[in-house]
């Protein structure tokens, strides 16, 4: 009993599939993501639970995320230099 569906977006497919029926095709589901670059997006009693998605996608996320954290380090260290820091000590004194 397969539960499975696809949604086209752009030139990516996602497929949904239940984690009952990725288990029974796990090796052509691996297949289907590195070499067609598909997305599977695993449901448990029709939640959206986990992904399967090429390396690539994977690596792109993680630029992202790291480019993110840089921009937010930046802020952090700008807000730092025009507001000022307090010490550790100041700090702990300071929340008693």
């Amino acid at each position: 009993m397969n539960h499975l569906h696809k949604k086209r977006t752009s030139s990516m497919t996602t497929t949904y599939i239940s984690t009952i029926d990725a288990k029974e095709e796990f090796s052509e589901l691996i297949n289907r993501v590195s070499h067609n670059k598909e997305r599977i997006i695993l449901t448990r009693r029709g939640k959206e639970i986990a992904a399967i998605i090429p390396v690539e996608d994977l690596i792109h996320l993680q630029q992202t995320q790291n480019k993110n954290d840089l921009s937010d380090a930046v802020e952090a260290l700008q807000e730092a230099r025009s507001q000022g820091t307090v010490t550790l000590e100041d700090f702990i004194t300071a929340i008693g």
